[in-house]
């Protein structure tokens, strides 16, 4: 097959599923795991429903000598339990046959059982203290009402007996993290929330045990649920995203076949020494960098490079780490193993990539850092105040101290912005789009500067033959039947466009394939051929083509492939540019494609057979300048550049390592919303700094009403939760 356009690297689009979710128990893995058993795991970035963990689930476990399988939907991996002897390359061939692409992972790079315990452990509290909230605040009604001595007293201590080992439960993060802050020397904002909760309970139980009016149980009990509900949804913007280093780490192949005087023997990677030789077979990944030594095949490189088109592989030829072989066996001798691999030292640059961007603070951050000094500072000026004015009356001036305590905690600034990302995260996904990150629209709001890659972003990635009514019935009929017997990706889109079509492929004899150049076979006591120009007698063109020759005196006819455009591209780059945004296309495609499509969506600016490290150059570079960037890519050979990238974008159907280092994932196949989510970043950066706004403008009307003394800590929590309240309505308007 022969081009110099676009040709998508081999890959289907899996459909976003976000409430399909499966999650393997621990205690479950452990009972699958067994004695002398292999245990192998497999990337499934096609799997996408409920349907799909039965299907793999069922086809694996039928096959001999495997134990068990178990498929975790949020990660598209399956875990497989077998016979010691099998291995990956076992099952990647049934896995086909069943419609799912897959790819062994590295089980030691990855951690089986992946989950959110921290999202658990804090909505589980959450829970406790919401619980506990209501039952004391039924409670707090009877003594509201009227009730008085000793009937007071009992709603006191039973009250106290439900709020007091909820506080002490359910505030054990504010509590762990101030200590951590406390041993570190500084004071974080969970040091007065801290302080708040402790006084607040310390308080109530001295009143409650003087049998005095006021207990203040609810107002401790009420802070920690409002709290709590504030780091739970901070939490779940943060924690979505995982490190796009290790999935890249994992898609190293851990084992290889050595060839060693002539037999071959399967050894983990790690054991392969310079100068090895080493059998790749068809549909295999590359395990190592190296040159090839024996057999003819294509190899798929966009997995590093982005070319789209693959490339013929033969005896010295060199080839990279991550690389897919296409159609014939490949001896590879070794000149790089392990961690000195291409592949290796992508995994690098993503790592310091994302180390460089998680030193990005937050508003709410920055601001908490001044706001908790001062918060003490007029706590304990108002205790040593009212020490004074009262003659050293230690019970008022300790409750006007935790009144101004509870009343500048800073719960609504805490809120200010997972309310707002929360809002505006939810008005995203409506238009298809996934914020996994905290931060993600704050930095979106920034950018001046827009890069798209090409093949699978711009364009969906998947060639179609744009010249069949060119051709007579006879030749389409020939050339379905050759392109029936390839694997070769524009052998399969030929054969499909034919198939809807309705062409019947010609009867053919001993069609096979001839790996690196096409199929071949005899018709009518003829050798025919389709393949690459070269091949059969043709000059190339200009785009991406394969060639029919009929084994007569006519010249071989082309079969010409475009990439369809995807969904809203015109859109997307329009609205960008309509918002003044700079609009890059930076491709490892060829020249002229990457022109064509430049000039078709009016994107002036463009690079072309651009490398990995050339994009994260060029997207660093535009930092260098002062640029903030929008990466939106969607192959291995973007993650670099988007882990780099100020903020970044990437399809569903992007490679699970490109999806885990980008902030937003587009869902559906219309680019068109990435433009919507630059706009509502503008907004949602506006209502942020509405709130930090109202939460100021709360404390100059709040903080004096109490430091005066006319604020008991009970109020001082209520009007906190005013605060709290009025600043997640103010995100609401979002929606």
């Amino acid at each position: 097959m022969t081009s110099a356009a676009d040709l998508p690297p081999p890959r289907a689009m899996p459909a976003a599923c976000p409430a399909c979710v499966v999650a393997p128990s621990a205690e479950r893995l452990a009972q699958l795991a067994a004695p002398q058993a292999a245990r192998l795991m497999l990337s499934l970035p096609t799997a996408h429903c409920a349907a799909c963990i039965s299907t793999v689930e069922t086809g694996l476990q039928r096959l001999p000598g495997v134990h068990s399988a178990r498929v975790n939907l949020t990660l598209k991996r399956v875990l497989v339990e077998a016979d010691a002897e099998m291995t990956a390359q076992d099952l990647i061939p049934a896995l086909a046959r069943l419609g799912y692409e897959a790819h062994e992972l590295d089980a030691g790079v990855l951690s089986v059982t992946d989950g959110d315990r921290q999202g658990r452990d804090l909505l589980m509290r959450l829970g406790v203290a919401g619980f506990a909230m209501m039952n004391v605040m039924l409670l707090s009604v009877a003594v509201w009402s009227g009730a008085e001595d000793a009937t007071r007293d009992l709603f006191h201590w039973i009250s106290g007996a439900i709020a007091l080992p909820t506080v002490a439960f359910a505030g054990q993060p504010f509590f762990k993290s101030a200590w951590a802050a406390l041993k570190a020397g500084r004071l974080g904002m969970d040091f007065p929330i801290s302080l708040a909760l402790v006084l607040a309970s310390s308080i109530s139980v001295y009143e409650t045990w003087h049998s005095g009016h006021h207990a203040y149980f609810d107002a401790a009990v009420m802070l920690t649920f409002f709290l709590l509900g504030g780091r739970y949804l901070d939490h779940r913007t943060r924690a979505v995203a995982r490190s796009a280093a290790q999935e890249l780490a994992a898609l190293e192949v851990p084992r290889a076949i050595r060839l060693s005087e002539g037999a071959e023997v399967t050894v983990p990677v790690a054991e392969l020494a310079v100068g090895d030789l080493v059998l790749v077979r068809p549909g295999g990944r590359v395990p190592v960098d190296g040159v090839v030594t024996a057999g003819t095949s294509e190899i798929d490189r966009s997995l590093l490079t982005g070319e789209s088109l693959p490339a013929f592989a033969g005896p010295e030829t060199p080839v990279s780490a991550g690389e897919v072989n296409l159609t014939g066996p490949l001896t590879v001798r070794v000149t790089a193993a392990g961690k000195d691999t291409s592949l290796h030292r992508m995994a690098d640059l993503v790592a310091i990539a994302e180390s460089a961007r998680t030193r990005y603070t937050s508003l709410a951050d920055r601001a908490a850092r001044a706001y908790s000094p001062l918060v003490h500072i007029l706590s304990f000026s108002a205790f040593g105040w009212w020490m004074w004015q009262t003659g050293g009356d230690v019970r008022h001036a300790i409750n006007i101290s935790a009144a101004v305590l509870i009343i500048t905690c800073p719960c609504a600034l805490g809120l200010a912005v997972p309310a707002v990302v929360t809002a505006a995260s939810g008005r995203l996904f409506r238009k298809g789009l996934l914020i996994k990150s905290g931060t993600a629209l704050e930095r979106l709001a920034e950018v001046d500067t827009v890069v798209f890659d090409k093949t699978g972003t711009l364009t969906m990635g998947t060639p179609a033959p744009v010249n069949l009514d060119d051709h007579p019935r006879a030749d389409l009929e020939l050339a379905a039947a050759l392109a029936g017997a390839s694997s070769h990706p524009l052998a399969l889109a030929l054969a499909r466009a034919c198939a809807d079509a309705g062409i019947r492929p010609a009867g053919g004899e001993d069609l096979h394939e001839v790996p690196g150049y096409g199929v071949e076979g005899r018709w009518q006591g003829r050798r025919v051929r389709l393949g690459r120009a070269g091949w059969v007698g043709a000059d190339p063109l200009a785009v991406t083509a394969t060639w029919l020759h009929r084994g007569d005196d006519a010249p071989a006819r082309a079969f010409t492939f475009a990439d369809s455009l995807r969904p809203g591209a015109e859109a997307a780059v329009a609205g960008l540019r309509a918002q003044g945004k700079r609009v890059w296309l930076i491709s490892g495609d060829a020249p002229g494609a990457v022109r064509d499509l430049a000039e078709r969506l009016g994107i002036d600016d463009w690079q072309a057979e651009a490398l990995p490290q050339e994009k994260a150059a060029k997207v660093a570079a535009f930092a260098a300048e002062g640029r903030k960037v929008l990466m939106v890519g969607d192959g291995l050979n973007d993650t670099a550049a988007l882990a780099a990238a100020h903020v970044s974008v990437s399809p569903a159907s992007a490679l699970d390592a490109a999806r885990v280092a980008s902030d937003i994932v587009l869902l559906g196949r219309d680019i068109a919303p990435v433009a919507d989510a630059a706009r509502i970043a503008g907004q949602a950066t506006r209502r942020i700094k509405e709130n930090f706004a109202i939460s100021g403008l709360y404390n100059v009307v709040a903080v004096p009403i109490a430091l005066v003394g006319l604020a008991t800590p009970l109020w001082a929590a209520l009007a906190m939760s005013l605060s709290s309240i009025t600043v997640s309505l103010n995100a609401l308007r979002l929606k």
